[in-house]
C-alpha cells in the first residue's frame, strides 16, 4: 500500500514525497483512515515503527479547514519529555511545509514570554508538556474549549513520570466531542484504565504484541565485574571492540552516573556528550543536535532519550546499568534498528542485575545470548561491594585485635616480647590503667617548667562524708517541693465506679 490510498490531502501527501517516503508502516496504515474518519484511535506498537506520522499526517488532512482563535488552540498534542515535544514540532515543520499552520511549543526550561506571543496570536496546534500547559491553563493565559482533536503520546511513560493525574486533569478540560488519539508501546493496567475513560468507541491498533523487541536488533549480554571502575572497564573495551560501529547511546540508570561515565570516557579520549534531566533545556538540545549531526560519537543519557527520539542511523545501543523497569529495555533499545536498518544492543550485566534480566526476559518472551564464550564472574569477595568490604574488613581487625595471644610461625608469644627493648617490655607488662596514669605523669612533668609560676589549682571542695549521692543530692528545683493537694475522695468514687 501507498501513501496515496490512505486518504490523505494533496498538501500532505506532496510534503511526504519530498520527505522521500513512499510506502507507510503498519502503524501508519491502519491507524491513518480511522483518523481521518474522525475515530478515536488506540495505537499500540514498538517503538521506531513510525508513531508519530501516524497521528502527525492525518491531523494535516484535517486542519485544512478553519482557522484558530486567540488563545483557543484546535488541537492539542501531550508529551511526556520537551525533547518528543520538539520532535513533534520538527515533524510538522517537515509534513506541514505546504500548510500555514500556527505551531505553539509550550515546554519548561524555557522563558514565558515567546511562548505567550504564540498563543496570544492563536495557534492551530499546540504541542505541550503537561506541567507547562497546566501552567499556562491556571494562568488563564490558554483556553482548552475548542480543541478538536487530543493527542496523547507515549501514554506509558506518562504513567512513568506521575503525569497521569495532570493527564486526567486536562482531559476534563478539553470538550467532550473531541476526537482522541492515544499511543503508546506498552498497556500496563494504569493506562488501560485511562484509555476505558477518556476515548470513546475507540478502534483498537495493534501492529505488533505490547513490549516486543524488533528482529533487526541484535541483543547481547556482557559480564562485568559489580565495582563501578569495572564496569566502565567493561564499556571502554565494548566500544573499542564493537564490530560495525558507528555511534552509540549509553543508557545508566542515575543522573549522578551519567555524569561519571561521561567524564570517564571524556578523561580516555572518547568524542563523548551527555543528557540527561538535571541539564537545563539549551544544553540537553545541543547534546542531541550534536549527536545527530555526527559531531560526537558517544552520547551518555538518562531514560529522558529511551521514549521516541527518532536519532537515525544509531548503530549500538549499551546499556551501562540493566534498567529497573522491563519496559525502559523496550525503549532503550528500540532508539537503533530503526526503518529496518540493523542496530546492536549491548547490557553489561552484573551479578546484582540477574533479577533484572530475567524480568526482561520475562516480557519479551525470548532469552537474550551472553558475548560468547563470556560469563559472569565467580561470586567472591571482589563481587561485594566496596562499602561493604570495608566494613567487614573492619570487622576483622578488630576481630584479630581481641583475640588473645597465639602461637604464629612457630613462635611463642613470649618469643616476639624478648625480642622488643627492655623499655617497651616494661611498657607492654604495665596494666592498662597503670599505664594510662604512668603516661599522664609524664607528660605533666614536661610540662612543669612552663607552669611553674603560675598559683595553684584550687581544688573542689569535698563532702564531710562519703555517703552516694541519692537523686538530685542537696539541688532540688523549687517546684519539686511544692507540697501536692490530694483529690477529694468524692471526686474520685465516680471515676472508680466507672471502672
Amino acid at each position: 500500500m501507498k501513501f496515496s490510498e490512505l486518504g490523505l490531502s494533496e498538501k500532505v501527501l506532496k510534503a511526504v514525497e519530498a520527505s522521500g517516503y513512499d510506502t507507510p508502516t503498519p502503524i501508519q496504515q491502519q491507524a491513518i483512515p480511522h483518523a481521518l474518519q474522525g475515530r478515536d484511535v488506540l495505537g499500540i506498537a514498538q517503538t521506531g515503527t513510525g508513531k508519530t506520522a501516524a497521528f502527525t499526517l492525518p491531523m494535516l488532512s484535517l486542519l485544512e479547514r478553519g482557522r484558530a482563535r486567540a488563545r483557543m488552540p484546535r488541537t492539542l498534542i501531550l508529551e511526556p519529555t520537551r525533547e518528543l515535544a520538539a520532535q513533534v514540532e520538527e515533524a510538522f515543520g517537515k509534513y506541514g511545509v505546504n500548510h500555514k499552520l500556527s505551531v505553539a511549543l509550550l515546554i519548561g526550561g524555557v522563558a514565558f514570554g515567546d511562548q505567550e506571543t504564540k498563543i496570544a496570536r492563536g495557534a492551530d496546534v499546540v504541542i505541550a508538556t503537561p506541567g507547562r500547559l497546566l501552567d499556562f491553563t491556571e494562568r488563564g493565559g490558554l483556553l482548552l474549549n475548542a480543541i478538536e482533536i487530543l493527542v496523547i503520546d507515549e501514554a506509558d511513560r506518562m504513567l512513568d513520570m506521575g503525569f497521569i493525574p495532570d493527564i486526567e486533569r486536562i482531559c476534563k478540560l478539553v470538550p467532550f466531542t473531541r476526537q482522541t488519539l492515544f499511543f503508546s508501546a506498552t498497556m500496563p493496567p494504569e493506562i488501560t484504565r485511562l484509555a476505558d475513560t477518556f476515548l470513546h468507541n475507540p478502534v483498537r491498533v495493534e501492529v505488533a504484541r505490547a513490549a516486543t523487541t524488533a528482529e533487526s536488533i541484535t541483543q547481547t549480554l556482557v559480564p562485568s565485574g559489580g565495582g563501578p571502575e569495572e564496569k566502565r572497564s567493561t564499556l571502554r573495551r565494548i566500544i573499542r571492540g564493537a564490530e560495525n560501529f558507528k555511534n552509540a547511546l549509553i543508557f545508566c540508570n542515575r543522573k549522578r552516573d551519567v555524569q561519571v561515565v561521561y567524564r570517564s570516557l571524556q578523561k580516555h579520549g572518547f568524542s563523548v556528550g551527555a543528557l540527561h534531566g538535571d541539564l537545563d533545556q539549551r544544553m540537553r538540545m545541543a547534546a542531541l543536535d550534536a549527536f545527530r549531526a555526527g559531531d560526537v560519537q558517544l552520547l551518555v543519557c538518562s531514560d529522558v532519550a529511551a521514549r521516541g527520539l527518532d536519532i537515525p542511523d544509531v548503530s549500538h545501543v549499551i546499556n551501562y546499568d540493566a534498567p529497573h523497569h522491563a519496559e525502559d529495555y523496550v525503549h532503550r533499545i528500540g532508539r537503533t534498528g530503526r526503518a529496518g536498518k540493523s542496530g546492536q544492543a549491548l547490557t553489561i550485566v552484573a551479578r546484582a542485575d540477574q533479577k533484572a534480566i530475567a524480568e526482561i526476559e520475562k516480557l519479551i518472551v525470548r532469552k537474550i545470548d551472553w558475548q560468547e564464550g563470556a560469563q559472569l564472574p565467580p561470586d567472591d569477595e571482589a563481587e561485594e561491594p566496596p562499602r561493604e568490604r570495608l566494613r567487614r574488613g573492619r570487622g576483622a581487625a578488630r576481630t584479630r585485635s581481641q583475640r588473645p595471644a597465639t602461637v604464629e610461625n612457630g613462635e611463642r608469644p613470649d618469643q616476639h616480647a624478648e625480642r622488643q627493648p627492655e623499655s617497651r617490655r616494661h611498657h607492654a607488662e604495665r596494666p592498662p590503667r597503670e599505664r594510662v596514669a604512668a603516661e599522664a605523669e609524664r607528660r605533666s612533668s614536661a610540662r612543669a617548667p612552663a607552669f611553674a609560676d603560675r598559683a595553684p589549682r584550687r581544688e573542689r571542695p569535698r563532702r564531710a562524708d562519703d555517703a552516694p549521692v541519692i537523686g538530685l543530692g542537696d539541688h532540688v528545683p523549687d517546684f519539686l517541693l511544692r507540697p501536692v493537694k490530694a483529690r477529694p475522695r468524692a471526686a474520685r468514687e465516680p471515676i472508680e465506679a466507672e471502672e
